[in-house]
């Protein structure tokens, strides 16, 4: 798909109100400084459309970005910044909790992990929440530029083993075990990757 418009069409803060419409939306979700700004900066190409930061934690609202007109790429606050107050950590977590438990259009979830190391406590967390959701969902390997080119592969599989531990405790309709969806390796450098993620996001389940 060619994306022929972008725009920030709502930015929902801890005391806003989510907007309630009929346009699909597909969600970013990771820790704070994965590379989720990054990421959507990159599919959509634009250069400064979400904001990025090298400071964890920069996102603390829900932003929206209308796409083609026709579709929502939602920018989730990112969550595990230790350093963060309590009281911070607190109301991020609340925003997004409210927002998987009342947005209607969630059509798909992007899960962003860093592939330099194994998946965290709070990444196999909320990936452990997304398969319970039964939502369809993308895993994205980010900073794959930070590797050499021979470690890649043996990051990526250390990514899968982890996620595939939290998926067998999950099954489908037919009650079989889930298995954990191959991780896409993603630049945002280099933009090795973008295609395949932007194929993922948009097909048809």
């Amino acid at each position: 798909m060619q994306i022929t418009s972008v725009t920030l069409d709502q930015v929902c803060g801890p005391t806003s109100k989510l907007p309630v419409h009929s346009i699909p939306e597909i969600a970013f979700s990771g820790r704070s400084n994965v590379g989720k700004s990054s990421l959507i900066n990159t599919l959509v190409q634009r250069k400064a459309l979400a904001r990025t930061s090298g400071t964890p934690g920069k996102t603390q609202t829900i932003n929206y970005y209308l796409v083609n007109e026709s579709f929502y790429f939602v920018d989730l606050p990112g969550y595990g910044y230790a350093r963060a107050s309590k009281s911070a950590q607190e109301a991020w977590s609340a925003m997004i909790e409210r927002y998987f438990q009342t947005t209607q259009t969630l059509t798909k979830i992007c899960q962003l992990v860093d592939l330099r190391h194994k998946p965290s406590a709070d990444d196999l967390m909320m990936y452990d929440w997304i398969l319970a959701t039964g939502i369809p969902s993308v895993i994205v390997a980010t900073k794959a530029d930070k590797l050499k080119r021979s470690q890649i592969n043996s990051a990526k599989a250390q990514i899968k083993n982890a996620l595939e531990e939290v998926a067998v405790r999950h099954t489908d309709l037919a009650g079989q075990a889930l298995h954990a969806s191959e991780p896409i390796v993603f630049s945002a450098k280099t933009k090795a990757g973008r295609s395949e993620v932007l194929a993922a996001l948009l097909k048809t389940e």
